[in-house]
Parts: structure tokens; C-alpha cells; sequence
């Protein structure tokens, strides 16, 4: 015969049981709706890397030119000045010439070739900063290694929020054809365009360097190329990867731009 004592004990042991039965299914449920969301995510990153890049190569802060980043950079990436405090500097450039931008880094000498017919107030900004000794001993304070590949330069505070206290317009958007379904157009390797805060008409200092083909959104101002010695020094800077052993962030092996002159060909 059962005692009562027994089927109390009886009794707590099932309900024991239930609870852990409860607990282990609780767990699963968890862990699927945390792979779903896993591999959601991954989706978004991979879509991130084909459509973005606001190198994102837009920025976080209002008033910050990112590049796009293959993450949310709201990383770019994405990827200063959304608001201007002072006025684009008057156009002085021969809008029929091209120019080249001397980049001596510590790394290496970078020279970009522009073409003021195509992007004259970008270039006339750059040959403004440049006089003005803006770049000298910046750092290229973002690489990323993976969705985008970009080397992304120009901020005097070296976090990606920096810039010159004016905008520029957007300009040669055209350039690299037609997008595609995904939204973007591939800026191939070598190229140098200007990095934004997302929304058109917000370049200020900070541009990237392209170090292999990249697709972005047909968004950022394609306004120079490297030269072969320049584009090896910053796949040499791309090969050490980035700090941490992270894809998106400040480079590994460190890059500063000593000088920067800008000058008619």
C-alpha cells in the first residue's frame, strides 16, 4: 500500500520531470529561433557587402563621412559634415585639366590621378586641402577585408567623423555603368571615390581606395585612379589585414599620410 508521504514524493518527482522537460524544450525552441535568426542575418551581411558599402560607406553620426561597411556602419565600413560650417572653397581648378594627388605615406607613395573635367569640385576641394596641409600626417583610419575592400583615408581625427566643415556635391556617378539587380555597380580595383554620410551631397575630406573589385551602390563620387606602385602598397596594408583580427576597422599595419600635394599634370 502507498503511503501518503510516498505519493507526495511520487508526485514531486513527476512534476520535477515536467519541469525539466519544460526547460530542454524551452532550450530547443531557443536555439532554432536563434540559428533562423543567424542565418538571417547572414543574408543581410551578404546583401551588406554586394549593395553597400556606405566603404557603409555612410556614417553612424550625423556629420560623420563614412565609407559604406558590409555591416551597418550607422560600418563601413559604412564608409563629418552633414552640416556645413564653412563654404566649398571657390572653384580654382582648370576644369579642362587633369591632376594628380601625391599621397607620401609611411607605407609607401600613393599618386592619384584626376581628371577635373569629369569631377572639378572634387578635385578643386582635394588641391584646396592638400594647400592647405589638411592630409598632412592623417591616418587611413579604416580597412576592410571582407564584402567591401577598401582603404578608407581623410579624417584628421582619425575615427571616420572628421571632416573640413563644408560639403560637396556628388559627381561622375555615371562612370561605372549602368547598376544591376543587387543595386550596385563595381568600382574596380585601384580606384579612389569619396565616402559620404549616406545621403547625396555629403562628401567632405575622407575618401577610399579601392584594392580590389568592390561592389557599391553607384553612390559614392569615382573621382581618381592609382597608380601601380600606390594600388601594391595598399594591397600590402590589405594582406596584414585589420587590427584584432577583425574584417572591418583600423588597419594592422597602421598607414599615415605624411604629405599630401595636389598638382596639374
Amino acid at each position: 500500500m502507498v503511503t501518503s508521504d510516498q505519493r507526495r514524493r511520487q508526485l514531486a518527482r513527476e512534476k520535477y520531470a515536467r519541469q525539466q522537460q519544460r526547460r530542454e524544450e524551452n532550450r530547443l525552441k531557443a536555439k532554432r529561433r536563434n540559428t533562423v535568426i543567424a542565418a538571417s542575418l547572414a543574408v543581410v551581411l551578404a546583401a551588406g557587402g554586394a549593395v553597400y558599402a556606405s566603404v557603409a560607406l555612410t556614417g553612424p553620426d550625423k556629420g560623420s563621412d563614412n565609407v559604406a561597411s558590409d555591416t551597418p556602419t550607422t560600418a563601413a565600413p559604412t564608409p563629418t559634415q552633414s552640416e556645413s560650417a564653412s563654404p566649398e572653397p571657390k572653384l580654382t581648378v582648370d576644369t579642362k585639366a587633369t591632376y594628380a594627388m601625391s599621397l607620401k605615406t609611411d607605407k609607401g607613395d600613393i599618386t592619384i590621378t584626376m581628371d577635373a573635367a569629369k569631377t572639378p569640385r572634387t578635385v578643386n576641394s582635394f588641391a584646396h586641402l592638400a594647400g592647405k596641409k589638411y592630409f598632412d600626417g592623417t591616418k587611413c583610419h579604416r580597412l576592410t577585408t571582407q564584402g567591401i575592400f577598401v582603404l578608407q583615408c581623410g579624417d584628421p581625427k582619425g575615427d571616420g567623423t572628421g571632416g573640413p566643415g563644408y560639403t560637396i556635391p556628388d559627381e561622375n556617378l555615371n562612370a561605372l555603368g549602368k547598376a544591376g539587380a543587387d543595386g550596385s555597380v563595381t568600382f574596380p580595383a585601384g580606384t579612389v571615390a569619396m565616402a559620404n554620410t549616406g545621403q547625396p551631397g555629403t562628401g567632405g575630406s575622407q575618401f577610399f581606395l579601392v584594392y580590389k573589385d568592390t561592389k557599391l551602390p553607384p553612390t559614392y563620387t569615382p573621382f581618381g585612379k592609382i597608380d601601380a606602385a600606390g594600388l601594391k602598397a595598399v594591397q600590402d596594408v590589405a594582406a596584414a589585414g585589420v587590427e584584432g583580427g577583425a574584417t572591418d576597422g583600423a588597419p594592422k599595419k597602421a598607414v599615415t599620410i605624411e604629405k599630401a600635394t595636389v598638382a596639374k599634370k
